[in-house]
């Protein structure tokens, strides 16, 4: 887009929300949720459910979501679809105004629930033109301003933008992990009774929390696993000290060489300890730091639930889901390191293992929250390994 081109909805004279690009781009819209002004990296996400999920993923820490469906908040909001206590994404950007809840399980409506967790939202806008925008050009930086009065400084919005340092070399794994330990045992949500408690013994797995959605744990609960929670800076030593059968390796925000300045180390001192390690996500992205490889900065990454995968050992096609601006370097693995998954949309890396060890992980999101759930099985593979 040309520098200084303003986008305004015709349906009012009175716009109340504004989002500044960094070249100077301005798109008009209605604001909802709290008053403010947000500074972060814009992405897009095609998904067509799971709004509230991808809110409250850690991963989206430092970015402003523009959703490419345009019916957000006609299921509403309830406590337990979200992932973590509280919404980790800056914003979001919609086509239409969120509409009043219509689902049973709706406890709060999505504008009310916004408010109250200090999130902007902005709707109205061409979503489709803005979308464009971010794949030719790239996640751009952005300001993203509600105030009911109507009045910007646009000057400053857009100064705001272009001051924003972006993820590069931010490590933000250490602001939205864990204070501390703890145990999980709640199970997947299923009809009619909801979550459940797992009662049986399982697998002793420790998970590093870099950014863990409640989902990827209730999917390592329901596939028999008793289940560890460490923050991300936790070392191999603390780790080992708990004698796990297996580690996982979450997901979580920010640039993997950063938070790999620390965790690359413990990953290693695991990896000596020969025992099943399986990653997701920024967990994929660091374990192949761990073994050698390179990550490398994404244009506008993958962020959505219908993203096609293929395993190369089977050539089966998986439908995933997505949510990551950053991406392992397949031509620096290095020998023994095996790729394993493939993205169909530009041929990215989507997973890897360990020649002749129980060491996997893959970039997308097998927990399907939102998405499909083509990719359970690895769950299941991961507790498979600690039973040999």
């Amino acid at each position: 887009m040309s520098a200084a081109t303003s986008y305004k909805p015709s349906a009012s004279p009175h716009p109340t929300a504004c989002l500044a690009l960094a070249d100077g781009t301005l798109f008009y819209g209605y604001g909802f949720g709290a008053e403010g002004t947000e500074i972060a990296e814009l992405c897009f996400n095609t998904a067509m459910t799971g709004y509230q999920e991808i809110m409250t993923d850690p991963s989206y820490a430092g970015q402003i979501v523009t959703f490419t469906f345009p019916h957000i908040g006609n299921t509403g909001v309830t406590p337990e679809d979200d992932e973590t206590a509280d919404p980790f994404a800056s914003g979001m950007v919609v086509k239409w105004d969120p509409t009043d809840a219509s689902n049973w399980r709706a406890t709060e409506e999505l504008t009310v629930w916004l408010k109250r967790r200090g999130r902007i939202g902005i709707g109205g806008l061409d979503t489709r033109r803005l979308t464009r925008a971010i794949r030719q050009q790239g996640a751009p930086h952005v300001a993203l301003s509600y105030s009911e009065d109507g009045v910007f400084d646009i000057a400053d919005l857009v100064e705001k933008a272009r001051s924003f340092k972006g993820l590069e070399g931010l490590d933000l794994a250490k602001e939205v992990t864990c204070a501390q330990s703890y145990t999980w045992d709640e199970q997947r949500w299923a009809w009619p009774d909801g979550y459940s408690k797992a009662t049986k013994p399982g697998h002793k797995v420790v998970a590093i929390d870099f950014g863990a959605k409640r989902n990827i744990l209730r999917c390592l609960a329901s596939a028999g696993c008793d289940v560890t929670v460490l923050p991300a800076t936790a070392t191999a030593e603390e780790i080992l000290a708990h004698a796990p059968e297996g580690v996982f390796l979450s997901n979580g925000p920010g640039d993997p060489a950063a938070t790999g300045v620390y965790a690359v180390p413990m990953i290693q001192g695991i990896l000596k300890a020969d025992i099943p390690v399986f990653g997701i996500c920024l967990g994929h992205q660091m374990l192949a730091l761990a073994l050698g490889a390179k990550t490398v900065k994404m244009s506008h990454g993958h962020h959505g639930a219908n993203h096609p995968v293929k395993d190369k050992d089977t050539g089966k096609v998986e439908i995933t889901s997505m949510n990551h601006g950053f991406a392992v370097d397949s031509q620096s693995l290095p020998k023994g390191v095996v790729e394993t998954h493939i993205s169909l949309f530009d041929g990215s890396n989507c997973g890897l293992r360990v020649d002749g060890k129980p060491v996997f992980s893959v970039q997308y999101h097998p927990e399907a929250s939102p998405g499909p759930q083509d990719s359970y099985y690895l769950f299941e593979r991961f507790v498979k390994a600690m039973e040999k």
